[in-house]
């Protein structure tokens, strides 16, 4: 076997001499069409991919066009009539009208219909359609439409999210100059409609390295070489999953030599489909960003006509950098790993960098077994004639539609947009067309005119984007989800991020937990550990419940010691196994933790209006004088809704009894304040003096009121709610049952 060389080739950036000529095709118009909702092809990636070739500045050394969308005749030089009639016909709200139809043409799941449809593939076409007729005429060295590679598409059926072929209707426009023309297919899938199109003929050689074996769409064997004068120019690279940068290069470069040496195209048309990227949402190859450049730049070296073309790619940030830094391999340019500032600069959080790397996915393709299918294909090479010819005629000035020659289309809108901007210096169609020269200066009130001018391009700031998010206090106290007792994580991006900036569920379930605690080191010593196997499987309520255990409420800022060791073991509902229960043995077990001695806790305190204390106990003997003791204030936490057992107060080491949480005796129990004495002997009042001033402050207030009804009637119940006003027979309910609103004390 073949010794194995370097991973990647090195790039090669354009110097004076060997400065080629790119033709970029883009249209403004591609990202606004979208398949359905949830339909994993996305043509916002070539918006996203767009915006960041503008602001790398690339556009400075191509030339920029906005191609005209392929017509309908335009389409049926492979496509049928029938088929392109109703790919024009065909709404989502005429569809139901065409049920025949769509089973016939096989659009439905996989190729829906959708808004603007036809115009959309009007627009993939036209690209490489254009850009072929450029390497034609020797407008350009390589001509780049990522809108195009849609590599699925049959002369009359859809297929693959595919419906019409810009690749066949590409080569048709190249084999009018040239004899023999190479397609490359980099996709993961095999390209099965270019292969189609041209498997009986040698005037185009269709090379596809692809997943093959249960796979979409279950074409390209390794014998799969064409039949006709087409035979054994069709060549079927068949791989398995989890191939890499290494294996992927010591194949594909071997292979291509040979068929460049042994074929001698004249052409070459390269689909790079992303979705052979690792981490592809469709994908199973672990190809990183600069292995899959490799390819272009590989092929770039030829020095022949490229057409580069796009193709499937379902992770979008991953395949808008992976192309726009293939566009900067083209161009020569060498490009920064920051990303700059562009219009969808959050898409790549959270590294922010122009890199895809790989995943330690296992490759499957041995060496033994890729050595082998290089040998037969390269042997099959050798079956074919060498650089077949083919009889060439002039070709006419003007093409099939009976439209000019392109020189003069070109010269007939440059006349049109000079008499349309008569005012303007320079206008858009000739910066499009400006590119830079090497060792040449330019003004940079030019440069920021051109930059203003594409709506792309964004002022650049020194360095990553500043964020509000990159300067945290870390000693701030966290934000909380309301009535879920859960940290909030809104806008803060987990740090356990794939290398690919997937989000990665937390190992044993507690990264909410931790930012629920407070900032010291000892926070989440007493948080009972949940099984890493079971830790999603439990409910929000249960983790909620969790975070207001005593274990985790006394380092709070509460004035009570730390729970003993009764508190601090495996989390309540745990059995024998570790296993977590659900969420009702939980709630009981925690609620036993709380009623024990050493666990108390401080519930949550509103403001208090009348200087009455809520739910007061019944009539009882009077209560005696507690010595205030100065303390930091209890933090606010959320209520627990479990019982209250009975339970004595716990002395503390002061001495101090502790008596924070009501409990089921006679005796009133006052917590230790700093409030004026007329709040503690309010607190003591019989609760039927409490309901007798309640009731005459409602009367005063109903009196007061101007128009009676309803809407004014629950106002009124709704502010005595709000003061207590708990009547005598329901008091000892409230203070047995202890809950979020009669278990409240003034501290």
């Amino acid at each position: 076997m073949a010794a194995l060389g370097p991973p990647l080739d090195e790039p090669a950036l354009n110097g004076t001499r060997n400065r080629k000529k790119i033709a970029y095709f883009y249209d403004s118009d591609v990202g606004n069409y979208a398949y359905v909702a949830g339909h994993p092809m996305k043509p916002h990636r070539i918006r996203m991919a767009h915006s960041l070739i503008m602001n790398y500045g690339l556009y400075k050394d191509m030339e920029i066009y906005r191609a005209k969308p392929a017509s309908r005749y335009e389409m049926t030089q492979f496509h049928t009539d029938e088929y392109v009639d109703f790919l024009q016909k065909v709404t989502p709200d005429n569809m139901d009208t065409f049920i025949k139809e769509q089973s016939k043409y096989n659009v439905g799941d996989d190729c829906p219909v959708f808004d603007g449809l036809f115009e959309f593939c009007g627009i993939s076409a036209g690209g490489s359609m254009e850009g072929a007729a450029r390497l034609n005429r020797g407008k350009c060295d390589v001509a780049v439409n990522w809108a195009g590679g849609l590599h699925h598409a049959k002369k009359s059926e859809a297929s693959g999210f595919c419906y019409i072929n810009d690749i066949v209707l590409g080569i048709i426009e190249l084999l009018r100059y040239k004899q023999r023309v190479l397609y490359i297919d980099i996709d993961v899938h095999h390209g099965d409609g270019v292969e189609e199109a041209f498997y009986t003929t040698d005037r185009v050689m269709t090379v596809s390295f692809h997943k093959y074996g249960e796979y979409f769409p279950g074409t390209g064997e390794l014998r799969d070489i064409g039949v006709g004068n087409g035979k054994h120019y069709a060549v079927n690279f068949p791989l398995r999953d989890g191939i890499d940068d290494r294996s992927y290069k010591n194949i594909f470069e071997p292979v291509i030599k040979a068929v460049m040496e042994w074929y001698r195209p004249e052409a070459v048309v390269l689909q790079c489909g992303g979705d052979s990227l690792s981490g592809d949402r469709l994908g199973c190859f672990n190809l990183s960003m600069k292995g899959h450049a490799n390819c272009v730049q590989f092929v770039k070296s030829f020095n022949l006509p490229v057409l580069v073309l796009g193709g499937g790619g379902y992770t979008m940030r991953n395949v808008a950098r992976t192309w726009a830094y293939e566009t900067g391999q083209l161009v020569g340019q060498d490009m920064g790993s920051q990303l700059p500032y562009n219009d969808y600069y959050e898409y790549f959080a959270p590294d922010y960098e122009l890199d895809v790397k790989p995943s330690n996915m296992d490759n499957a393709n041995s060496p033994e077994y890729l050595e082998k299918i290089k040998q037969q294909v390269v042997e099959n090479l050798r079956r074919t004639a060498f650089a077949p010819s083919v009889q060439m005629q002039d070709v006419p000035r003007h093409d099939l539609t009976g439209e000019d020659d392109i020189d003069d289309q070109e010269g007939a809108l440059d006349d049109l947009d000079e008499d349309e901007n008569k005012d303007q210096r320079m206008t858009q169609r000739q910066w499009d067309r400006q590119r830079q020269a090497d060792g040449e200066l330019y003004d940079e009130d030019d440069d920021d005119r051109a930059a203003e001018q594409y709506a792309g391009v964004r002022r650049q700031r020194n360095g990553r984007r500043p964020n509000m998010m990159d300067y945290q206090n870390p000693n701030a106290a966290p934000d909380y989800v309301p009535d879920s007792g859960v940290a909030s994580g809104v806008g803060t991006p987990d740090p356990a991020t794939s290398q690919n900036g997937d989000a990665v569920a937390s190992s044993n379930g507690l990264n909410v937990l931790a930012a629920a605690a407070s900032p010291s080191t000892s926070t989440l010593e007493n948080i009972p550990p949940i099984p890493a196997a079971d830790a999603l499987a439990v409910p929000l309520e249960a983790r909620g419940a969790a975070i207001t255990s005593p274990s985790v409420l006394s380092q709070r800022g509460s004035p009570v010691p730390p729970p003993s060791a009764a508190t601090t073991g495996p989390l309540p509902g745990d059995d024998d196994d570790g296993d977590v229960t659900m969420s009702d043995g939980l709630a009981e077990s925690t609620a036993e933790a709380i009623n024990t001695p050493s666990a108390t806790t401080t519930l949550p305190a509103e403001p208090v209006d009348t200087g009455v204390a809520k739910n007061t106990p019944p009539a009882s003997p009077p209560a005696p004088v507690i010595t205030a003791v100065s303390s930091p204030p209890a933090a606010v936490v959320e209520d627990v809704d479990v019982e209250m057992a009975d339970a004595d107060p716990a002395p503390t080491d002061s001495g101090i009894i502790d008596t924070t949480v009501p409990t089921k005796t006679e005796d009133p129990i006052i917590g230790a304040t700093d409030e004026p004495r007329q709040m503690v002997e309010a607190a003591s009042k019989a609760p039927e003096d409490v309901d007798a001033e309640m009731q005459e402050e409602g009367i005063k207030e109903k009196e007061a009121l101007d128009e009676p009804g309803e809407k004014i009637a629950e106002q009124i119940m709704t502010a005595e709610g709000s003061r207590g006003d708990v009547p005598a027979e329901d008091g000892a309910k409230g203070g047995e049952e202890g809950g979020s609103g009669g278990g409240e004390t003034v501290g």
